[in-house]
């Protein structure tokens, strides 16, 4: 994607994590209750923290299979899961090619610093992908950043912003040296991953909730 930096486009070989792991969106600031479940450095949570059963996905932002399951199961597993208590969801980030579109991505989300925003442009992005094809994808991403109100001025200093492009290395670092994640998406219940199908159905992910609260009795 012509115009991201050099800085930007090296990630694809690193492998992240450092910002302070984001309070629920659904949860006030005020009144933000201790999590139940293990952080890793820049986590991007929905839900109640003190749910029985949590579930990590790590996505990358140019991943069709991401995209189709953020589109097509997704709001189906919120309804039912996440805004119910009954599940306490976060995303971590892992990069596919073409990794600079990626990391682009994941900083401009993050440019504005709350979770919200971060959500949000997230959705934005998979929604944009069918639009890539039409030509350059970074005007895409600056009509995303102005829709979220940011300037292009805004937009042009996260892509370039060491302090950022550092902690998406560190949140890589995790991804792959701890987790030990090599796709995505992927995803965990409970610390377990899941088996690698491309896209989990609504059913699947039923399955594995189910099976997670069993062993903890359903306790918050």
């Amino acid at each position: 994607m012509a115009g991201f930096t050099r800085r930007t486009a090296i990630l694809s070989a690193a492998a992240g994590a450092t910002v302070a792991a984001a309070p629920a969106v659904s949860t006030p600031a005020a009144k933000v209750a201790v999590s139940r479940w293990p952080a890793a450095p820049g986590d991007m949570n929905l839900g109640d923290p003190r749910a029985p059963v949590h579930v990590v996905e790590y996505l990358s932002l140019t991943c069709p299979h991401c995209a189709h399951f953020h589109a097509d199961v997704f709001p189906a597993f919120k309804a039912k899961y996440i805004d119910t208590g009954r599940v306490y969801f976060t995303i971590r980030e892992l990069l596919t090619a073409p990794a600079q579109v990626a990391a682009a991505g994941f900083l401009m989300a993050r440019c504005k610093g709350d979770a919200a925003t971060y959500f949000r442009i997230v959705d934005q992005v998979f929604k944009s992908q069918s639009r890539w094809q039409q030509g350059a994808i970074k005007p895409l991403f600056a009509e995303i950043a102005k829709a979220n109100g940011m300037t292009e001025t805004q937009f042009e200093a996260c892509l370039v912003d060491e302090k950022g492009n550092g902690a998406l290395e560190r949140r890589l670092e995790y991804a792959t040296g701890t987790d030990k994640v090599t796709g995505t998406p992927t995803f965990f219940v409970n610390g377990v991953m899941m088996n690698n199908q491309e896209v989990p159905t609504l059913a699947d992910l039923d399955a594995a909730i189910a099976k997670a609260a069993a062993k903890t009795g359903g306790r918050r």
